[in-house]
């Protein structure tokens, strides 16, 4: 008796975690979406960013007038620098957030397996709570 209120008690508590995972799934893999869309338009601004400072050296080069163009370009640099350092954080975060992913569907999987070799969900009637 005492055993199948184990087995029906963490069967509960399996069913809560499952659900659990169930709805953070979605928003785990929208969430790694939205990080690839930003990584993505992260490269675009970086290489936007190097073709304007190469322009710009080449503009201070073949300038006749004395215009000093260094401290927007330097500026450049500082942004560009910026936008790599936050490009490597989203590349880490989106490991980790796989990582999540994987370790819910392995996790998943194993305590399936652990419910359905135990007989729980054969044993249980759907009337029953």
């Amino acid at each position: 008796m005492a055993a199948t209120a184990l087995v029906e008690g963490s069967s509960g508590n399996d069913a809560v975690a499952e659900g659990l995972l169930d709805l953070l799934r979605p928003a785990i893999q929208q969430l790694d979406l939205h990080v690839n869309s930003v990584r993505k338009s992260q490269v675009e601004l970086r290489e936007h960013i190097d073709g304007l400072a190469t322009e710009l050296c080449r503009i201070n080069e073949h300038q006749k007038v004395a215009l000093d163009l260094d401290p927007y370009v330097k500026k450049l640099l500082n942004a560009r620098r910026r936008v790599v350092l936050v490009n490597n954080i989203l590349q880490n975060a989106q490991e980790r957030l796989r990582r999540l992913n994987h370790n819910v569907a392995k996790e998943t999987a194993r305590r399936k397996t652990i419910l359905e070799t135990s007989g729980v969900f054969a044993s249980r009637s759907p009337s029953k709570p």
